[in-house]
């Protein structure tokens, strides 16, 4: 990874690029973030960073973190998350992450929470048909319907499509396109959707994929 941010997800809008054509984009505050630790190879087996990302009232934070933010002399952050930057021996405590880190035209990897759908039956969350709603079908129109067979092998395989919890999982977008930077409001458009609701926070980073 050559670099990362955490962001909060604003929501959807459009932009015109220079031909007229309407491009749909996500708007994601990105920054600006602080690196609160930084991970060495000789301490920690491997280098890394991690930023911290909106501001907090310090009585808000536990113990704990207080005293984290203290070895670093950082303000509280609400959100932290941890970067294994290739140069992570280039950035030292209380630097400051911006979102003109990345230009417009690169590849970029999204990763956030989707959101959450509840406890939802076979149809919605695995996109199963529905049986015939005529001729004796009876209620059961968007039931499962056979769990497998009975004597042989007398168990339901697992893995088997059934109904529960469905979204509120951490799920990873590749290779969006950063349509505009703003800089001087830190704001990023990202072509595209971005998992999880407004307001939601989400890290960036550079596309493993596409160079």
């Amino acid at each position: 990874m050559k670099k990362g941010i955490i962001g909060k997800k604003i929501g959807m809008t459009q932009i015109f690029d220079e031909s007229g054509k309407v491009i749909p984009v996500t708007v994601i505050e990105a920054g600006p973030c602080v690196v609160v630790q930084k991970k060495t190879l000789e301490n920690d087996g491997y280098e890394a960073v991690q930023l911290g990302f909106g501001d907090m009232k310090a009585s808000r934070v536990n113990k704990p973190r207080k005293g984290h933010f203290a070895k670093g002399d950082v303000a509280p952050k609400r959100t932290l998350r941890e970067f294994r930057l290739e140069d992570a021996s280039g950035l030292n405590v209380g630097d400051i992450v911006k979102a003109d880190i990345f230009a417009g035209g690169e590849f970029v990897d999204v990763t956030g929470t989707s959101k959450g759908k509840g406890y939802q039956g076979t149809i919605k969350r695995f996109n199963s048909a529905r049986l015939k709603e005529s001729h004796g079908t009876g209620p059961v129109h968007r039931h499962a319907g056979s769990m497998g067979a009975c004597s042989s092998p007398s168990r339901i395989f697992k893995g088997k499509m059934m109904p529960g919890h469905m979204g509120a999982e951490t799920v990873t977008i590749q290779n969006l396109v950063v349509a505009k930077i703003d800089a001087e409001n830190n704001l990023i458009a990202l072509r595209g959707a971005v998992p999880g609701p407004k307001g939601g926070i989400v890290s960036i980073f550079n596309s493993v994929k596409k160079a």
